[in-house]
């Protein structure tokens, strides 16, 4: 007897992305994947309005996922949508809300910080083999959150206000980046660590993950320049001489950096570099799933019951 089909749906700051799945000898089985950059939180002013024009652009992405679950055949009680950082920050999210139901007729669950850290663990843990004390990095584009767990139990979860699309925008603006604009986001991350830097390296870990597409940008560089697919302190700062000297050439002068990467690549390359130094991270692999995986195994569970 075949199992009905259903669609997990995250709404993150910079992408937005939906998976398709049945259950499959008790475990989703992905069918179909969709995901567009969005970049919500670029569309934040100062007073975090979202404009319209980036609110046009989610509620176009938006449409287009009611259309592919509309071509499943996904009963309405088998879709979850889940939003992040953005949409828990934005001083007209209600207005947000009243089109995104016009479009795609399922609610929006805007998940806490906290939750998310969970999800991403759930998410990582279901794809990812190994029961060692890990932390997991999930950088997102107004969020980053870090979790440290063992097998399946969460030791430590917490969400920062550190983003690529954000920080983009905060410390890399001038057409020439220099390495004071890479120092700047250091002693910022290094403030706004302050009261977990401690817990964090007190509670220790024995691998690290990185579940975003900050570390996807870089694992791509690298395996373009016949490199391990393993982030170490180095390889990051090859890359930050990479972009500190490339003057007036564009960001995809980089050796495999793939132009939908590139918006946000300087900012990721730093976010990460400042981690690696304050918090003695060695080496960063790639997780194998995150959110929307962890968003997936909770609905099938749901779909299940």
């Amino acid at each position: 007897m075949s199992q009905p089909p259903y669609a997990a749906i995250t709404l993150g700051s910079n992408s937005f992305n939906m998976l398709v799945a049945e259950t499959i000898k008790g475990k989703p089985c992905i069918t179909a994947k969709f995901k567009r950059k969005v970049r919500l939180a670029e569309g934040m002013d100062e007073h975090d309005k979202l404009s319209d024009e980036a609110m046009a652009r989610g509620i176009d992405c938006l449409a287009m996922f009611a259309q592919e679950i509309d071509k499943a055949g996904i009963a309405p009680d088998n879709v979850a949508v889940i939003a992040t950082a953005t949409l828990r920050r934005i001083s007209n999210v209600q207005v947000f809300r009243a089109q995104a139901l016009s479009v795609l007729p399922y609610p929006i669950e805007i998940i806490s910080g906290e939750e998310e850290a969970e999800l991403i663990y759930q998410g990582m843990i279901a794809t990812t083999q190994g029961d060692e004390r890990r932390l997991v990095i999930d950088i997102g584009g107004a969020s980053t959150e870090f979790i440290i767990g063992e097998n399946h139990h969460v030791l430590l979860k917490t969400s920062l206000p550190i983003g690529c699309v954000t920080f983009n925008q905060q410390f890399f603006q001038q057409q020439m980046i220099t390495v004071s604009e890479f120092n700047r986001v250091k002693q910022h991350i290094d403030g706004v660590l302050q009261t977990v830097r401690q817990p964090l390296l007190d509670l220790g870990w024995r691998s690290t993950l990185g579940a975003s597409g900050s570390v996807q940008a870089v694992m791509e560089v690298l395996a373009a320049r016949a490199k391990p697919q393993v982030i170490s302190l180095p390889v990051l700062q090859q890359l930050q001489q990479d972009i500190l000297t490339l003057e007036h050439r564009p960001l995809t002068s980089i050796q495999g950096l793939k132009e939908e990467r590139a918006p946000t690549f300087v900012s990721g390359v730093a976010i990460l570099l400042a981690l690696f130094e304050l918090l003695n991270i060695e080496q960063l692999a790639l997780s194998g799933g995150a959110l929307r995986e962890g968003v997936l195994e909770r609905l099938a569970g749901k779909v299940a019951s």
